[in-house]
């Protein structure tokens, strides 16, 4: 798991009384590690999804609803996600390994479930 270079820079620039308000978090798709600017190995199901989080506790916060991708473009393995604050654009924040590698078939349901993304 690791945090991008925007979100680190963004996050230090805090203490010099800088804002860093993200409205919407959306979650992006990949077949392998997506880097740390969140651009590598993106999946072929390109849709970003919105996703919510609990309140952070003990230095850690998980996702707080279900995710899903209906009709995913590709037949492909996902492994990895991103973290984005623009859904189409922006910039990356986060990103991670699924817990388990899936492989979908163009058509499919893909979900990511409540709970099961979790940053820490």
């Amino acid at each position: 798991m690791s945090i991008s270079n925007y979100l680190e820079n963004a996050y230090l620039n805090t203490l010099r009384n800088t804002s860093l308000a993200v409205t919407t978090v959306y979650v992006k798709l990949h077949t392998g590690d997506p880097g740390e600017a969140g651009t590598s190995n993106a999946a072929t199901e390109t849709t970003r999804k919105s996703i919510s989080f609990s309140a952070a506790s003990s230095g850690s916060m998980a996702s707080s609803a279900t995710v899903e991708w209906t009709n995913v473009a590709a037949t492909e393995t996902y492994s990895h996600w991103s973290l984005w604050d623009s859904a189409t654009t922006g910039n990356c924040l986060w990103s991670g390994a699924l817990s388990s590698s899936a492989a979908v078939t163009a058509g499919d349901t893909f979900q990511i479930t409540s709970l099961t993304l979790t940053l820490d």
